[in-house]
């Protein structure tokens, strides 16, 4: 692990430049500036060998086509040792026919998981957190999502979110409520009333989805 986490413990927010460092993972060293220039999910999981841990790593590999259609790149984190990770991939391929192709970051110290908030600073271990952070090409937070050890996220939700981050970034609107690739999406409401016209639904105007 280097020493390029500066951002103070805990206080990463949307809208903050992630914090840079290089740390091994499964697929050799990582450094999360390389992936600059594409969307990343950086997520952490509370240890390997878990149940629920166990059933996201197999739905996070069976979706990944989906991600890499939308320029988006996994990567997983844990304190656990690289050589347990080894091991769960390894016993994740021979109980499910599943490879995990994305790396998985060790962090025995807890610093990259501190320094991104996914570890509470007063925490003797990780088994409180379940936490994703979206990351745009640029290398800036855009979205962050955290769960408690005994519930699983929803990856067809984290594919939800990553698209509507990239249509709301690339077009000029919003996504309502419920809102799954496709349907209709709403228009961004005028900055003023001489913009509003006379139209009773300025405020929420639902528009075809470009």
């Amino acid at each position: 692990m280097t020493d390029m986490l500066q951002k103070k413990p805990g206080s990463l927010r949307i809208g903050d430049v992630a914090p840079d460092f290089q740390a091994r993972s499964t697929l050799g060293p990582v450094r999360l500036s390389d992936y600059r220039g594409r969307w990343l999910i950086f997520f952490s999981h509370p240890a390997d060998f878990t149940p629920v841990c166990t059933t996201e790593f197999v739905a996070l590999a069976r979706a990944q086509k989906r991600f890499e259609a939308l320029d988006c790149a996994l990567l997983g984190l844990s304190v656990d040792s690289l050589y347990a990770h080894f091991a769960w991939v390894r016993a994740i391929q021979d109980k499910f026919d599943v490879s995990i192709s994305f790396p998985i970051v060790e962090d025995p110290s807890m610093a990259v998981g501190r320094a991104f908030g996914m570890i509470d600073e007063g925490a003797a271990d990780s088994a409180a957190m379940r936490t994703s952070y979206f990351i745009d090409p640029e290398g800036i937070v855009r979205a962050t999502t955290c769960y408690p050890y005994n519930v699983g996220r929803s990856v067809d939700e984290m594919v939800r979110l990553l698209t509507a981050l990239q249509l709301t970034d690339e077009k000029q609107v919003l996504t309502p409520e419920g809102w799954q690739p496709g349907d209709d999406v709403l228009a961004v409401p005028p900055l003023s009333t001489n913009e509003a016209g006379v139209e009773d639904d300025w405020f929420c105007q639902t528009v075809k989805a470009p």
